[in-house]
């Protein structure tokens, strides 16, 4: 009914716009809510026929407790008469009537007692708390946790696998109920897939790709700056507002803590983190304990990653790069990881993958307009090839696809070349992108821009 509400309120909306996305719109609307509306009278009838049996159920139970005492007062009295009247024609009887509803087929809209999954429905509407996707066949999802992951993160097959592995122990009970579901130091040059592996551990997890909270440690690098994080003390301007850290936490519970270019940070930084890292709860400026048990910390750095930049990933580069790792840290930080984990450098043969993830995210984007874009191989293997670069891995290829599909995409759909509905067929011609036979030419000058450092600024 809730929703039947809205989809009216939308409605009338609607009727007020004139142009052709708001008319289908509004088509696709009162078809939709017809069909709710009878939906919901069907419910309804059913609920009434189903409430009706419940009351039905209860008069008789109440009908023979009063039966069955009356034997008994019957029974003390010597009136045996009435005694077996009761016995052996009312109480028999009720009893029939009583096994005759609840035998009765129902799909359990009207119950007696609250069932653990209403309950858990409730209990996620309120709290945030994913409750009910808790009770959806989690042993199932965990043992295919590294596909769900592999759909969205290209070529880091053994991060992947270890931050599985590590919630899997977690889920199973065999890890420390008083620590984090998992912390990890994710190691690797720009672009290979640390930040993207964060999001889809989050959606994974708690359903939902913003169950996480990214700081940027480079904002944390003067030793006041930590404050910041747990909360400023009593007396201090801020000690109301609580800390970065501590009040994202304690506001949502559940979801994943991205601790960005965690190198930049000041050393005391690490003070706070091991508190996190060993008991799973901080207290914060205002003197309550926040707790961490139920979130998963994932760090980031690009120390010693310019050794894998310099050539082949050798055995002995990688080596290199933990050695610079354990220069950095202090090694009571280091121990108290779960996993450190060296992200491998995109190939050639990788592009292809991220190519038909970053394409599934424009055809979302122009679902709205009902336009449908498809590439061929060609168009696809062009696009792998002029967003390839083992230095900056796969953001590149991002603005590759924003420069020359992208923009004249745009174009096209501004000058009403093409409409709402319509379908853009995407190839390849002499000098670039071909986008419904009209070529757009990119030049080599463009694609030296693209890969160049100060486009890479990115974030992780």
């Amino acid at each position: 009914d809730r929703r039947i509400m809205q989809m009216k309120i939308e409605r009338e909306a609607l009727k007020k716009e004139t142009d052709v996305a708001s008319r289908d719109r509004l088509k696709t609307l009162e078809r939709e809510l017809a069909e709710l509306e009878e939906q919901s009278a069907t419910l309804t009838a059913k609920w009434q026929e189903e409430k009706k049996s419940v009351q039905d159920v209860q008069s008789i139970k109440e009908q023979l407790d009063k039966a069955r005492a009356e034997v008994e007062v019957a029974q003390r009295k010597g009136d045996f008469a009435k005694a077996g009247e009761l016995s052996y024609g009312v109480i028999p009887g009720l009893e029939k009537q009583l096994k005759a509803i609840e035998e009765k087929d129902s799909s359990n809209l009207a119950n007696e007692s609250v069932t653990p999954e209403q309950i858990a429905a409730v209990v996620s509407r309120w709290t945030g708390i994913p409750v009910d996707k808790m009770l959806e066949g989690e042993r199932e999802k965990l043992l295919h946790m590294e596909d769900a992951l592999e759909n969205r993160v290209v070529g880091q097959s053994e991060a992947v696998r270890a931050i599985a592995n590590a919630v899997r122990r977690a889920r199973a009970g065999l890890q420390d109920p008083n620590r984090p579901i998992g912390s990890f130091l994710f190691l690797g040059p720009t672009g290979v897939g640390k930040t993207e592996l964060t999001k889809a551990l989050a959606a994974f997890l708690f359903d939902d790709d913003t169950a996480m909270v990214r700081i940027d440690m480079s904002e944390f690098m003067e030793k006041h700056a930590v404050a910041r994080l747990i909360g400023a003390p009593p007396g201090y301007v801020g000690y109301e507002e609580g800390g970065v850290l501590t009040e994202a936490v304690r506001r949502r519970p559940y979801q994943v803590i991205l601790f960005d270019e965690v190198e930049k940070a000041h050393s005391d930084v690490f003070n706070v983190l091991l508190q996190v890292l060993d008991d799973g709860r901080l207290t914060d400026g205002q003197g309550r304990t926040v707790d961490f048990k139920n979130t998963v910390i994932i760090l980031t750095s690009n120390l010693g990653t310019e050794l894998l930049s310099q050539g082949e990933e050798t055995r002995e580069a990688r080596a290199a790069v933990l050695q610079a790792v354990k220069a950095h840290f202090r090694p009571e930080f280091l121990n108290r990881l779960d996993e450190i984990i060296l992200f491998h450098r995109l190939t050639r043969a990788n592009m292809d993958k991220i190519v038909e993830i970053q394409m599934g995210r424009l055809t979302k984007l122009l679902a709205d307009r009902k336009i449908e874009i498809t590439l061929d191989k060609k168009a696809t293997e062009w696009l792998a090839n002029a967003g390839y670069d083992p230095v900056y891995g796969a953001r590149p290829l991002k603005r590759v696809i924003q420069r020359r599909l992208q923009d004249p995409l745009a174009q096209l759909l501004l000058e009403g070349k093409i409409l709402d509905g319509s379908h853009v067929k995407v190839s390849t011609g002499k000098n670039g992108l071909t986008i419904n036979g009209i070529e757009f030419a990119s030049s080599d000058d463009d694609l030296e821009v693209d890969h160049s450092p100060q486009q890479s600024r990115a974030v992780h």
